[in-house]
């Protein structure tokens, strides 16, 4: 749609503004970015999960050509502070980050040495003359077996590998589990996957020796977050130290958190005061980025005859890696696992415990959807285990156990406060969509030709948009609750929107220009997003957690009526007519009494260019600065529907159909949520039938390049339809609700439930994901020999 067509942009399908420059190839990346005097970082990281360092020989490097400087953890004593991911959670530990390790490596890849020289391929070749000699220490790789008591440490300042440990309860769990009629359970295991950014992590810093600043340019979600610990980190004045965030192709939350080689590029630009790069390779990307899940979850639902839930009991083990991620800290991940396990069900008693345990593997931290994956997996698989054993249609024990309106809000037992959502309506809607009842007449026919076929249904409600009372960490002293926004006007009359969100994918440029073309009554072709720069806000965190378009939208809009209403003032003098007399559209201010008009280009030059225009007290800085804090958050509802069939020669499973019934509150662009809908179900896919991350019992990382670690590619993600319910504005500004996540919650759920589905025939139910054709064959196997 045309965008100057229209008089009202939110909620119409404009065509995203960035996509002419990213599909053309005229994006700008940090990797594009051509510095003079470039030096380039290449590291030399373990090859031990778990040893200590006892001498490191970096001679045979510095002899050859080109080789700069090498460093090691000793070169930067003095130079760089350790920042911890502190939280006020009661039995959390924090672990120190620095950028090279010191004293002991705790994964294989944690980087080692630096070797900086005039090009990478320079710079690479040197790492092969480093000398390292380790003294092995235990191996640290099950999480059961690192939290027992006396297990090999792998920080031994905490005294355990329990790196997090928290509870939920809500009345008494045995007594409902002894006096149910009806139980359901199982161990159930979510595999470790990673986030796989089509741009790998990229860090580019510049200091300026005159001016003592540092320039970091990043490939981040969160310039905010990374410039303020870099501050504390370096010891540098806030107003001296600028992150960019460019163009970034894709982060999923592998980019959303502070790394070391982001510490080490600043440390070394103002040691060295010369640029310095760092671009990641895929192996490098594959074992040091932020992994996602790795959770082992007991889990039992208890139910009366009629299907109504009772009480539900939860033990998580989450694999969280060798480190505290920061700022997100350990507990980032398996917390979120047993705090949203309930889901959008009424959950009278419920007993839900965690521990984050230290493994010798790569740290986990935010991944899209965060914790939910694995709560939504686990309880929809508990749903439908359930719906079988009393011989109830899996739909008809969602209605029976759902919140409904009247319920509203609904405070679950963990204390998370669901608004007014659509989890019924999307439910009963998606059902329409799809013809449920006819679809389930189709599978009967597909069975009584001896084909597997399964459908599966996946319910779940996340916090989106939140604000400065719920922390996106338990505990942690960062404020995650408020955006800011900064919009000006210059004498030609454009208008320039400021944010310090980032964007990498989500099309924030659009949807932020189409707020402020509404509000404002501006023409969306004169609006400019500036965003991903500190230098352009006081203060921002980033994106992430389905958080931009509520709040930094909240935020624009109230600048947008803060500056309209300025320019009705200016107008109202220039027109010679009241302020209340003064409309507005496509940039054209109008007097309804005379009749006469200005546009903001004509209120632009008269305000910086034509003195004596106007009186004193009528002059006003075309500049308007708004926060914006939802308090609360809202909540964001889906149901997913899938429909797959197994292929019972190469057990490959095929997902043939798929639906998705959301509800994000007002949309303001069904084509870019749509878009968001479709890539978040892929990923969905990816987990629930590809994706792993293997490691050996060596904690030698085994799925290191694309050859190994499988993702679904276009064939395997089909066609879906999309249903849009908006069961009721929620108390945001604007009624935005997040909806950048949903895919990857809802998918491998459902994607589970269709498969356990199409092999109840064969009583066997999906405990593991991803479910790929090697586990499918086994499970099979195991069936056939049992009977």
């Amino acid at each position: 749609m045309p965008p100057e067509s229209a008089t009202t942009l939110v909620g119409k399908r404009v065509k995203r503004s960035e996509d002419p420059r990213l599909l053309t190839g005229r994006g700008c990346y940090v990797d594009d970015k051509q510095v003079v005097g470039l030096l380039h970082i290449a590291f030399r990281r373990s090859d031990q999960s778990h040893a200590r360092i006892v001498g490191i020989d970096v001679s045979g490097a510095l002899e050859i050509p080109g080789v700069i400087a090498v460093f090691t953890a000793d070169d930067l004593e003095g130079e760089v502070k350790p920042i911890f991911a502190i939280s006020k959670m009661p039995n959390y530990h924090p672990t120190a980050i620095y950028p090279l390790a010191r004293g002991k490596v705790r994964f294989v890849g944690e980087p080692v040495v630096a070797v900086v020289a005039e090009s990478r391929y320079i710079a690479e070749d040197a790492l092969e003359s480093i000398l390292i000699d380790y003294d092995p220490l235990p191996n640290v790789i099950d999480p059961e077996q690192a939290a027992l008591p006396g297990a090999p440490l792998l920080h031994e300042e905490a005294g355990t590998n329990v790196l997090v440990e928290r509870e939920f309860r809500r009345g008494d769990i045995d007594a409902v589990m002894d006096e149910a009629p009806v139980k359901v359970g199982g161990r159930f295991r979510f595999h470790r996957k990673t986030p796989l950014a089509i741009e790998n992590r990229t860090y580019l810093a510049e200091y300026d020796q005159g001016k003592r600043s540092l320039t970091l340019h990043s490939s981040t979600g969160s310039p905010g977050i990374v410039r303020d610990a870099l501050v504390d980190i370096l010891g540098i004045p806030g107003n001296r130290l600028r992150v960019v965030a460019p163009d970034v192709g894709g982060s999923f939350g592998g980019k959303g958190s502070l790394y070391p080689e982001e510490i080490l590029v600043c440390a070394l630009a103002r040691k060295m005061g010369k640029p310095v790069k760092w671009t990641s390779d895929r192996l490098e990307d594959l074992a040091t980025t932020s992994q996602a899940f790795d959770e082992l979850v007991d889990a039992e639902l208890a139910l009366d005859e009629q299907g109504r839930f009772l009480g539900l009991r939860a033990h998580v083990v989450g694999n969280v890696g060798a480190y505290s991620i920061y700022p997100w800290t350990a507990g980032l991940e398996p917390v979120q696992v047993i705090s949203f396990m309930p889901g959008p069900y009424r959950i009278p008693v419920y007993h839900g415990h965690v521990r984050g345990v230290a493994t010798s593997k790569s740290p986990t931290g935010p991944y899209r959807g965060v914790g939910r994956p694995t709560s939504t997996y686990v309880m929809e698989r508990l749903v439908d285990m359930a719906a079988r054993k009393i011989g109830l249609d899996p739909k008809e024990i969602r209605l029976r156990n759902l919140i409904r309106a009247e319920e509203f809000p609904y405070k679950t037992a963990p204390g998370i406060v669901w608004d007014r959502s659509g989890f019924i309506e999307c439910l009963e809607e998606g059902s329409k969509a799809l013809d449920y009842d006819g679809l389930r007449r189709k599978q009967a026919e597909a069975r009584a030709a001896g084909r597997w076929v399964g459908i599966g249904i996946s319910s779940y409600a996340e916090l989106s948009g939140i604000g400065s009372r719920i922390s996106a960490s338990p505990g942690m002293p960062i404020n995650t609750g408020t955006e800011i926004a900064t919009i000006k006007i210059d004498p030609s009359g454009s208008i320039t929107g400021f944010f310090g969100i980032a964007s990498h994918g989500q099309g924030l440029e659009t949807t932020l220009a189409q707020v402020i073309s509404d509000e404002l009554g501006a023409r969306f072709d004169d609006i400019t997003i500036v965003h991903g720069d500190t230098s352009v806000v006081s203060h921002s965190t980033g994106t992430y957690a389905s958080r931009s378009a509520v709040l930094a939208g909240g935020a624009a809009m109230l600048a947008a009526r803060a500056m309209k209403e300025k320019l009705a003032r200016i107008a109202s003098h220039m027109l010679d007519s009241d302020p209340s007399h003064i409309d507005i559209r496509d940039g054209i201010f109008t007097a309804r009494d005379s009749g006469k008009s200005v546009t903001i280009a004509d209120i632009a030059d008269v305000v910086y260019s034509q003195m004596g225009r106007l009186p004193k007290e009528a002059i006003e800085v075309l500049e308007e600065t708004r926060s914006y804090d939802p308090v609360w958050g809202t909540t964001s509802a889906a149901t997913h529907f899938a429909l797959v069939e197994i292929d019972p020669e190469t057990y490959t499973v095929h997902v043939r159909d798929y639906l998705v019934a959301e509800d994000c509150g007002r949309i303001i662009n069904p084509l870019i949520v749509d878009g968001q809908v479709h890539g978040a179900v892929a990923q969905g896919i990816g987990a629930a039938l590809f994706e792993e991350v293997v490691y050996d019992e060596r904690g030698q990382l085994l799925t290191a390049s694309l050859v190994d670690y499988v993702a679904p590619a276009a064939p395997e993600v089909p066609a879906m339809q999309i249903v849009h319910v908006e069961s009721a504005l929620p108390a945001t500004l604007g009624g935005f609700r997040g909806m950048g996540e949903g895919g990857t919650i809802g998918a491998p759920a459902a994607i589970a439930n269709a498969v356990s589905d199409a092999l109840a025939p064969l009583g066997i139910e999906i405990v593991e994901l991803p479910v790929t054709p090697g586990r499918l064959f086994r499970l099979i196997q195991e069936q056939h020999s049992k009977r």
